[in-house]
């Protein structure tokens, strides 16, 4: 049930903004809150267990993160490029196929990558500190708890005032940009105001002050900068209204901007590689159980070893979920039955590198690892807009979930739970998410061409996705005017900012900005950057000025404004659809 709820926040917040939350403290949160209410209801209801909770929590954040299936990116691209939708049955087995073979792969690398390397897994840390904090004091849990609702009432009913009752306006100053560009063209136009969403200040209190103080700076460069002076040199025709201007200009950014990204996903991906594979990386070196932590965080007393899966059944597993994916590929996709089979080995060698950067970064390069594939079978096959799309959606979406899984099996370590059982867990979680994934993203995109790539929906993983695959099948003939130059500048720079934040000196590295935010700014609009700026900053000051609440406090009331929002934001898509409106 929680798995269901959580996951259209993920799909509602994927199509805004291109970020997902992780919810695994969230519904260890809420699984304690439902669970109270009940035994208050119900007073011969026995306790909810720490290893319940942590069973519970592992099928939850499982179904929650089930669109890094493809629901946010491939899928929707390949709508746009294609026409080519899907009902909700086929689209539900295809996330189903995808995430089972990402668990398989988790699953075999559990024992390698936590009880040998002890890599940190930093979400799963926080995790099992989380739930041995909730049940260390049944009132601190009961207090966060409230928080989180608390928080996610205030974000819906704005949500819902501001669709069905008085469009609550974007506050800030329309100041002229002088001799940047037009002379009817102002800040307030360009985007640079405070829009009405609690769910962009949630999610900047999630991902932290360095990041949003890059989505700010790159939203000044992209719409503050270069927009004006693309329409002062004639280079975008200026739109009739400010309602027209994000289309226009985003046609242009989106090259730069995505650039940007690839270019430092894939070098920061490569270094990952280098460090994972070097004889004297830390990695390679790690002996024994290892550390139950990252430095710098508390150490967790591991709990006690648990049988693993067994190998026959991995194996078994295997087999069928490589032969499940292929036929998915062959049969929705029309692809051949040796590039689904390709698609499936290059997962196995993707999804192990991203399980190793995820588990020392926290970070599965799921992006990247897309892009990777999207290139490799651009070359191979290049004017198949399927075969680059839905291959990588492959690739990319079984690592997203050996990542997830892995996370949970270290705070399952952590807490001594059963491997089997988070494994089942795991398992229901993407049937579950596969579904109400499904649901959610067919009830909010009906017409993804006519929807998606707008300033109300900017899309921005969908626009990365599309473009690659674009760049194969049109050639860079199809590029706007000085497109590709753009491009290449930002590719430059993407490499040099992942060099600087991987390599650099210590006192270098905290002042670098984050080479992908900087990229997503130039693909979303300004008010989203301005408000991911305003959620860290705000959380920042907080965790200076009252450490204590802060540290207790901040992540229920983030997550609580995404929930809220982006729950309302499905229920409204729902009401419009049964409402034709």
């Amino acid at each position: 049930m929680l798995g269901a709820l959580l996951v259209p926040c993920n799909v509602y917040s994927g199509l805004k903004i291109g970020f997902s939350a992780n919810m695994s403290i969230a519904a260890a949160l809420l699984s304690c809150g439902f669970w109270g209410a009940a035994t208050r209801v119900r007073a011969a209801t026995p306790g909810w267990t720490l290893l319940e909770n942590n069973v519970n929590q592992t099928c939850a954040s499982s179904a929650a993160s089930i669109i890094s299936a493809g629901l946010v990116a491939p899928i929707p691209a390949l709508a746009i490029l294609t026409g080519q939708t899907l009902s909700w049955p086929v689209l539900s087995v295809w996330l189903l196929a995808v995430s089972c073979l990402g668990v398989l792969v988790g699953l075999s690398l559990r024992r390698p990558m936590i009880e040998r390397q002890g890599l940190p897994f930093p979400s799963g840390v926080a995790t099992a500190e989380t739930v041995r904090e909730i049940y260390a004091s049944g009132r601190e849990a009961a207090a966060r708890f409230r928080a989180l609702i608390a928080a996610g009432a205030v974000a819906a009913l704005t949500k819902v005032v501001h669709e069905f009752v008085w469009r609550i306006p974007q506050i800030g100053p329309a100041i002229g940009v002088g001799k940047l560009g037009p002379a009817a063209l102002t800040t307030k136009g360009l985007g640079f105001v405070l829009d009405p969403s609690w769910m962009m200040i949630g999610f900047g209190a999630i991902v932290g002050l360095r990041v949003g103080a890059s989505m700010l700076v790159g939203s000044v460069i992209a719409w503050g900068l270069i927009t004006p002076w693309m329409f002062a040199t004639g280079r975008l025709t200026p739109p009739a209204s400010d309602a027209g201007l994000y289309a226009v200009a985003v046609e242009f950014l989106l090259w730069p901007g995505v650039g940007l990204m690839v270019a430092a996903a894939i070098t920061s991906f490569a270094i990952s590689l280098w460090d994972a594979l070097s004889p004297g990386s830390a990695a390679a070196s790690a002996d024994g159980d290892g550390p139950s932590t990252e430095p710098g965080q508390p150490t967790l007393p591991k709990g006690p070893p648990r049988q693993g899966v067994p190998f026959r059944w991995l194996a078994a597993g295997f087999v069928v979920a490589g032969a499940g994916a292929v036929a998915a590929q062959s049969l929705i996709f029309d692809i051949a039955v040796p590039m689904a089979v390709l698609a499936v080995l290059l997962t196995f060698v993707l999804a192990v590198v991203a399980a190793q950067v995820s588990g020392e970064t926290g970070i599965p390069p799921i992006g990247a690892l897309g892009k990777v594939t999207q290139l490799t079978f651009g070359l191979i096959h290049p004017t198949s807009v399927s075969v680059n799309l839905m291959t990588a959606n492959v690739t990319g979406g079984a690592a997203g979930q050996c990542s997830d899984l892995l996370h949970d099996l270290k705070a399952g370590r952590l807490l001594g739970a059963s491997v089997p059982a988070q494994a089942v867990a795991q398992f229901l979680g993407v049937l579950v998410g596969s579904m109400a994934g499904s649901a959610a993203y067919l009830a909010v995109v009906r017409d993804p061409a006519r929807q998606l790539l707008t300033e109300e929906w900017p899309a921005p993983a969908v626009a990365t996705w599309k473009a690659v695959a674009e760049l194969f099948r049109d050639g860079l003939d199809a590029a706007p005017s000085g497109a590709i130059a753009a491009s290449l500048a930002g590719v430059a720079i993407g490499i040099a900012l992942a060099l600087v934040a991987r390599v650099a000196p210590k006192a270098i590295r905290g002042y670098a900005p984050s080479a992908v935010s900087l990229g997503l700014a130039f693909v979303i609009p300004a008010y989203y950057g301005v408000s991911l700026f305003l959620g860290a900053a705000v959380a920042a000051l907080a965790a200076k000025l009252a450490p204590g609440p802060a540290r207790r406090f901040t992540l229920p009331v983030a997550a609580g404004l995404v929930a809220g929002e982006s729950l309302a934001g499905v229920g409204g898509a729902l009401v419009s659809l049964f409402t034709g409106q």
